[in-house]
């Protein structure tokens, strides 16, 4: 008889996200665009709630994981017009961007405790996230980039779009 080992819930599911903005600041246009990582949960209010870990100062809720990204979503915007806000010029903007971006957080390790447990595969994830895609980490590195969009000289073109998603981090890449 093969034995096979016992499966277990998941309480914190590693969630890759891509966010682009485009910002107005102080005599500047920018956009940035991220590849970063985030937690859910399910919590005892039984909402879910979105963790940031790159970014790591944004945590938002809702009644289904959708609403709690959007909410994360629009949050991390309202982030990026404050900042724009107070910063004089780009550089500044940029510099201030970035470090928000990078800032280190304590869920960083949950994240990738979550993320192992996916990889071992004695994870059962819940309902909700059995239609997310599933990608690697290993193929969507954590990433920000800001760039000045005033004064550049390469033409705009419908291919630097980048739509928001999240999915669910998922076994390495074969």
């Amino acid at each position: 008889m093969l034995m096979t080992e016992p499966t277990v819930a998941v309480k914190e599911h590693p969630i890759l996200i891509t966010l682009q903005d485009t910002i107005s600041g102080n005599g500047f246009l920018a956009r940035i665009t991220l590849s970063g990582r985030t937690l859910m949960r399910l919590e005892d209010d039984d909402k879910w709630w979105m963790y940031g870990v790159r970014p790591a100062a944004i945590a938002e809720s809702g009644g289904t994981i959708d609403e709690a990204f959007l909410r994360f979503r629009q949050a991390h915007t309202e982030v990026l017009f404050d900042i724009a806000q107070e910063s004089k010029n780009f550089n500044e903007f940029r510099t201030e961007v970035e470090r928000f971006f990078n800032e280190g957080d304590a869920d960083e390790k949950a994240w990738e405790d979550a993320l192992k447990a996916v990889r071992d595969g004695h994870t059962a994830p819940p309902e909700p996230f059995s239609n997310l895609p599933r990608q690697s980490p290993d193929s969507r590195p954590v990433r920000i980039e800001v760039e000045r969009l005033d004064g550049k000289v390469k033409p705009f073109a419908a291919s630097d779009n980048v739509a928001d998603t999240y999915s669910v981090a998922d076994k390495q890449a074969a």
